[in-house]
């Protein structure tokens, strides 16, 4: 007798689990229900600002994998259908067809969690107003482009200086429209230590971005046809024809709340190394809806990244289809581009180590991309942390511009193998002068900070 899977949410996470599942077991062993309330199946997320800027056709060339081409493979994905409650005794869940309004019941011997994330709308005034919009699924991502499309205004705020929000607002740039940024913090990108969230800043500002920093968003305001006309901080107010929210994302975890699932300190899901909801051997969870532990910290974290998302189904769907795999952890590696600026970190920031009780040390280096003497080279800026004493390499970011972004990955592998900042250093990196310098710019910045932890340890 086959078993039924049941997956909630068919995006990166879910469907990756669905077809992992069913490669490792045919449908005479187990049965594939798949529940997705959107109009869209595995596709890209991080690819709805490109879309929205015109730099990628969408939504058709971000979706990786149709629900027809799902089906094909044995996966009865029921699209429009939002599951509503869990039964976690009972082993079924309650899901509402929402086209037809219509509610049933699907009984599962196993269970996979892939919910997503849902972005973050402070209850303010006219927060729910016409031109209001965030940017999560390619549902959101044609409602904006609809939005911009159909209003003659070309004023657009964009509330927030995250990934989204610096992402969004070269979007709007390259589409036409006047872009003010409000965010709460000093500079944006807060994943960065604010000394190189300055350098995003200039470069914002660069391409005509108004940038308002150390605002908090109190209201929106609207017409009498209750659709948007300008956005008020505690200071001032700035017209607005479309607002994006680029304040974050929660995980989307009610259901698995009301279902008395562990969530963590963020509301994210709990799991044990195997993606298995802690406490529950036939519930997996994965993807946006999850913490992760930091192997640099050691911590929970909820990090939503597409990268996380699709790793996790990977080791779901073995779990699910009876095969073995685990998930050990991230260094929290992120890349982004605003126009020509590439932006990049891993590992921890200064106020992370803080907040753990690491000691460190810190240095910052101006390098180049290339040889400096080859066509093109471009300079780069590289932060680095690392732990006093030891000199276990801690974080990196790096700002720059074609070439320096993927850097980022010598010290994501650095950071997972606990590498020290010595160690670092005398790493065989590939070199030519149309790709690097003689030293490698993380590896400049690895021997300053050998000086550093050595000038720390001596008191010099």
């Amino acid at each position: 007798m086959s078993e039924r899977v049941v997956v909630v949410g068919a995006d990166a996470a879910g469907m990756a689990a669905a077809s992992q599942a069913r490669r490792l077991k045919g449908p005479g062993e187990l049965e594939i229900v798949a529940f997705e309330r959107g109009h869209f199946t595995s596709y890209s997320a991080c690819g709805i600002p490109y879309w929205v800027g015109g730099d990628v056709a969408g939504p058709d060339a971000l979706i990786a994998r149709t629900a027809a081409e799902h089906r094909a493979r044995d996966i009865d994905l029921r699209m429009r259908n939002e599951v509503v409650e869990i039964d976690v005794a009972g082993q079924r869940v309650r899901s509402r067809d929402l086209e037809s309004g219509n509610e049933s019941w699907t009984g599962y011997d196993k269970l996979v969690l892939a919910t997503g994330a849902t972005p973050i709308r402070p209850d303010l005034p006219g927060i729910d107003a016409d031109g209001v919009h965030g940017v999560q699924t390619l549902d959101d991502g044609q409602a904006l482009i609809d939005t911009l499309e159909s209003n003659p205004g070309r004023r657009a705020v964009v509330v927030g200086a995250g990934y989204i929000g610096v992402e969004m607002a070269e979007a709007l740039i390259n589409r036409g429209f006047q872009v003010t940024m409000i965010n709460r913090g000093a500079e944006p990108m807060s994943t960065l230590d604010p000394d190189m969230g300055v350098l995003i800043r200039k470069a914002m500002q660069g391409m005509g971005i108004q940038i308002v920093g150390n605002a908090e968003l109190t209201a929106v305001r609207t017409d009498e046809r209750g659709r948007v006309t300008a956005v008020a901080t505690t200071d001032a107010e700035y017209p607005a024809d479309v607002v994006v929210l680029g304040i974050g994302v929660r995980p989307a975890t009610d259901l698995a709340r009301a279902a008395g699932l562990p969530l963590g300190a963020s509301g994210g899901l709990l799991t044990d190394l195997a993606m298995r909801v802690r406490g529950h051997e036939n519930i997996w969870a994965g993807g946006d809806c999850v913490e992760v532990l930091d192997l640099v910290s050691g911590t929970e974290r909820h990090i939503p990244l597409g990268t996380h998302a699709n790793k996790h189904g990977q080791i779901i769907g073995s779990g699910v289809g009876g095969d073995y795999a685990t998930f050990p952890g991230v260094v929290g590696t992120a890349v982004s581009k605003v126009c020509d600026l590439e932006v990049a970190r891993t590992g921890l920031r200064e106020r992370d180590a803080r907040a753990v009780g690491l000691q460190f040390v810190t240095v910052t280096i101006e390098s180049t991309s290339r040889s400096g003497y080859f066509p093109g080279t471009t300079p780069m800026t590289v932060k680095m942390l690392a732990e006093r004493r030891t000199g276990r390499l801690l974080g990196v970011q790096i700002v720059g511009r074609e070439g320096a972004g993927k850097r980022i990955d010598i010290a994501a592998v650095a950071l997972t193998a606990r590498l020290t900042v010595d160690q670092i250093v005398a790493l065989d990196l590939g070199y030519a002068p149309p790709f690097s310098p003689v030293w490698d710019p993380v590896q400049v910045a690895a021997r300053k900070a050998v000086t550093a932890v050595r000038r720390d340890a001596t008191g010099g």
